[in-house]
C-alpha cells in the first residue's frame, strides 16, 4: 500500500510538473509580438524594414503605427463608411500597394522616398509625398484629395518617408514600385484576356469584376476591378504596361510570386487588356501632361507627339512607338 502511494505520489509531482512547465510556455507565447509577415534574411532587393524589428529613431512611432493602418485600412477613415471623412470608393491604399506598401513589386513605398520631391511630367509640376497621396485618392480611389497639413496626409508621409529611409537619395531600389514587363510583338488581346479572367482571376474579383467585401462590409477583402467602385481612367494602373506588371508578380494573389509567377508575360498583357476595356468611373485628364511628348508611350488618350494611333497606343504593338520615340 505505502508502495502505491509513493508511486502514485511521484507520478502525480511529474504531472504536475509538466501542467507547470506547460503553461509558462504557454504564457510565454502569448507574450511574443506578433511579428508581421515580411521579415526576411538579406536579399538582393528591397526589404522593408518591421516595425517591430526595426528603430523608429527620427520618426514619431506612433504617427507611423497611424500611419500603416491608414494605408492597410483606408476605407476604415475614408471610405463610404469612413470615420474621419466619406470620401473614397471603399477600396483601401493596399488593395494596390501590397502588404501596406511593403511587398517587392507589389506597388510598395521602397522607391518614393528617396525621389521626392521630384519633378511630374504628368501635372508639369515639382511634387512632394503629398501630391502622390492625393493622386491616390483622386484617381484609384476615386475620391477627393486630402488636407496636406491633415493628421491622416502626416501621418501617411511619415510611414512612407520611414519605410524608405534607408535607400540612398535618386535611387529606386530593386524590387520597388512595379517591374516593367517587356513590350509584346503584337498588340495585347482583350478576348484572350477575358478567358483568362474568368479562369484565373474571378474566383476573387468576381465574374463581373465586383470585388468581395470585408466582413465588417467596409472595404474589400479583393477589390472591385471594373465597376463604379473601381479606379479610374485617370490611375496609374489604367496604362496598360503598369497592370500587366502588376498581374504578373503578383495575381492570382494566392499563389504568385515575383520568382515563381503562376503567369506568361502574354497572360498578363492580355488579361489587363480585358480589365481596362471594361467600365469604370471617368477622370477628366485633359490637364496632365502639359508636354505631350513626355506621355509614357501606352498612355491610353490623346493627344500624341507621335502619328501612332489612340488604340495602338492603348493596346500596342508597343514596340514601333518605342523605337520611333527613341530616333
Amino acid at each position: 500500500m505505502k508502495k502505491a502511494i509513493k508511486e502514485n505520489g511521484f507520478l502525480f509531482l511529474i504531472f504536475l510538473t509538466i501542467i507547470v512547465v506547460a503553461g509558462r510556455e504557454i504564457i510565454v507565447a502569448c507574450n511574443q509580438p506578433k511579428l508581421p509577415e515580411f521579415v526576411h534574411s538579406p536579399t538582393d532587393h528591397w526589404v522593408a524594414p518591421s516595425l517591430y524589428l526595426n528603430s523608429t529613431e527620427g520618426f514619431n512611432r506612433q504617427e507611423i503605427i497611424y500611419g500603416e493602418d491608414l494605408i492597410a485600412n483606408t476605407a476604415r477613415y475614408f471610405g463610404p463608411k469612413g470615420s474621419v471623412a466619406q470620401m473614397s470608393n471603399g477600396m483601401n491604399c493596399q488593395n494596390c500597394h501590397l502588404q501596406a506598401g511593403t511587398k517587392p513589386w507589389g506597388s510598395n513605398f521602397g522607391g518614393v522616398f528617396s525621389i521626392y520631391p521630384k519633378f511630374n511630367n504628368r501635372s508639369g509640376k515639382t511634387e512632394g509625398i503629398e501630391s502622390r497621396v492625393n493622386d491616390c485618392f483622386e484617381r484609384s480611389l476615386n475620391g477627393s484629395a486630402l488636407d496636406t497639413a491633415g493628421k491622416e496626409m502626416r501621418a501617411m508621409v511619415a510611414y512612407i518617408s520611414w519605410l524608405g529611409r534607408d535607400v540612398p537619395h535618386g535611387t529606386r531600389p530593386k524590387g520597388s514600385g512595379i517591374a516593367e514587363l517587356p513590350y509584346p510583338d503584337h498588340a495585347a488581346d482583350p478576348g484572350e484576356g477575358q478567358r483568362l479572367y474568368a479562369a484565373k482571376c474571378a474566383r476573387c474579383h468576381g465574374a463581373e469584376g465586383q470585388g468581395v467585401s470585408d466582413v465588417q462590409n467596409i472595404g474589400y477583402l479583393y477589390p472591385p476591378v471594373w465597376g463604379p467602385k473601381s479606379y479610374n481612367t485617370g490611375a496609374g494602373l489604367f496604362r496598360l504596361s503598369k497592370l500587366a506588371g502588376f498581374i504578373k508578380d503578383n495575381m492570382p494573389f494566392d499563389i504568385a510570386t515575383h520568382t515563381n509567377p503562376a503567369l506568361t508575360d502574354e497572360e498578363a498583357w492580355n488579361i489587363a487588356a480585358f480589365v481596362n476595356t471594361q467600365p469604370r468611373p471617368q477622370k477628366n485628364t485633359t490637364q496632365d501632361w502639359p508636354d505631350i511628348s513626355k506621355k509614357p508611350i501606352d498612355h491610353p488618350f490623346g493627344p500624341y507627339s507621335d502619328s501612332f494611333s489612340e488604340t495602338q497606343h492603348k493596346f500596342g504593338p508597343f514596340k514601333p512607338i518605342a523605337a520611333a520615340h527613341r530616333q
